[in-house]
């Protein structure tokens, strides 16, 4: 066994320094505007996490294959996809959809960053999305990102389930699916409001 006395502390950790980047490295996701030959990733990967293309948010129906948004690739490869939508009057933008294909850090925000810097551009005051009541990480991770609650719609997913029958009533972690939290965001000068 090789002996540790005399080896600095920073010795010790560059083997573990080197590959952490390295693997930082190949993990960074590159951000880019949704482009045509992105469709079929697209439907994917609303398939995968909405079982549909068509989403509901507050009570409102939104194609999101044909929204703008922005996709993440690493090494080359579909990683993520947020899609977004300008409220009339464009003081406002909302995530549509927001996820990811891997657990690879940095993603989420990534994108999320892309959507909230697409808005301030647009002319936009404030940012918002909703998940329903049962997505705890989900939650979490909007608030690690800054974004701070803004309303509780009760029942929102219940009427949703009246139209579409198909919506499961237990969601994540055992907890059933009723309702939908809204996150906002304030960017721009009304951040300084």
């Amino acid at each position: 066994m090789e002996s540790t006395a005399g080896t600095s502390l920073l010795e010790r950790c560059k083997p573990w320094v080197i590959d952490t980047l390295r693997l930082m490295s190949h993990t960074t996701p590159m951000i880019r505007p949704i482009e045509p030959r992105d469709l079929a990733n697209v439907r994917a990967e609303l398939k995968t996490h909405w079982n549909s293309s068509e989403i509901r948010s507050l009570d409102r129906r939104h194609h999101a294959d044909a929204l703008p948004g922005f996709v993440a690739e690493v090494n080359g490869e579909f990683a993520g996809l947020v899609t977004l939508n300008m409220d009339a009057g464009g003081w406002q933008c909302e995530v549509i959809t927001l996820s990811s294909r891997t657990l690879s850090p940095g993603i989420g925000a990534a994108l999320l960053a892309a959507a909230e810097a697409h808005a301030l551009a647009h002319g936009c005051g404030r940012i918002y999305l909703t998940t329903t009541n049962d997505n705890s990480r989900a939650i979490r991770f909007y608030q690690r990102q800054g974004w701070r609650i803004a309303a509780l719609h009760k029942g929102v997913i219940d009427r949703a389930r009246a139209l579409f029958p198909h919506i499961p009533l237990g969601g994540l972690d055992g907890i059933q699916v009723r309702d939908e939290i809204e996150f906002e965001k304030l960017i721009g000068a009304a951040a300084w409001k």
